[in-house]
């Protein structure tokens, strides 16, 4: 049976990508991906060939994919992250259904909450909820929802796609629902360009955070009511029983 792979390449830097990730993309001979994911790929694979389409275009990306495999080239697709969380894994799963002959198989990566929690510390130690702000395949009445009951639950929450030029406010709208059930001094977070150049990051209450300015390439953390900062770094308690003398 043909073999298609979906890897997540993590958060941009070849360093920081899996072992596996990079021993995948090494054997394909082809390469698909949105044009940013390529563009970080080629300095390291140079001499693969690349199927790249633009944003909103999935479809065509794993259509292409699809025949490649079929015409007998190693190949796979590749995104940001995880392929599973907010990837390209569901929908080239479900696209294969009409391509039996050919396997897909799913190559993990590092997604955005695990990477950026890395830079600030420990913010996501204990239970924890991810959810997209983008509304652009999910209403916006139901991500409300989701951030209402994830604040209430007490649950730390990390925070994808907070904003673009379409979408301006809408980590401030999330910030307000989450203000519903959570204190203005919570400890939060974000990190700008994980892994890649130009990367930072900034703790603050979760009343600053409100107006924050952040960008699509931001992953934000909001703490639970555990959650402190401890020097520079934003930590939430597992709960084990510290000695302290």
């Amino acid at each position: 049976m043909k073999q298609l792979y979906v890897v997540g390449i993590g958060p941009g830097e070849y360093q920081k990508m899996t072992m596996e990730a990079a021993e995948v993309l090494e054997s394909c001979t082809v390469i698909a991906g949105y044009t940013v994911y390529a563009d970080l790929l080629r300095a390291h694979f140079t001499d693969k060939e690349y199927l790249v389409t633009g944003m909103k275009q999935e479809k065509e990306r794993c259509r292409l994919a699809l025949e490649a495999v079929n015409a007998g080239k190693k190949t796979a697709v590749v995104c940001s992250g995880d392929a599973g969380v907010y990837g390209m894994a569901g929908i080239l799963l479900e696209l294969g259904e009409t391509y039996p002959e050919v396997e897909i198989r799913v190559v993990a990566g590092v997604t955005a909450a695990m990477s950026g929690a890395a830079v600030l510390g420990s913010p996501l130690g204990h239970d924890f909820a991810v959810i997209s702000l983008s509304d652009l395949l999910t209403p916006w009445e139901k991500i409300e929802k989701r951030l209402q009951c994830a604040a209430m639950s007490d649950f730390a929450i990390c925070l994808y796609n907070p904003s673009s030029r379409k979408r301006k406010g809408y980590l401030q709208k999330a910030c307000r629902e989450v203000l519903k059930y959570q204190s203005p001094h919570t400890v939060c977070g974000y990190v700008q360009h994980i892994g890649r150049e130009g990367e930072n990051s900034r703790i603050l209450s979760l009343s600053e955070l409100v107006n924050a300015e952040v960008d699509m390439f931001t992953t934000v953390f909001i703490g639970n009511s555990m959650t402190r900062k401890i020097g520079n770094r934003m930590v939430t308690p597992r709960g084990y029983q510290l000695d302290k003398e």
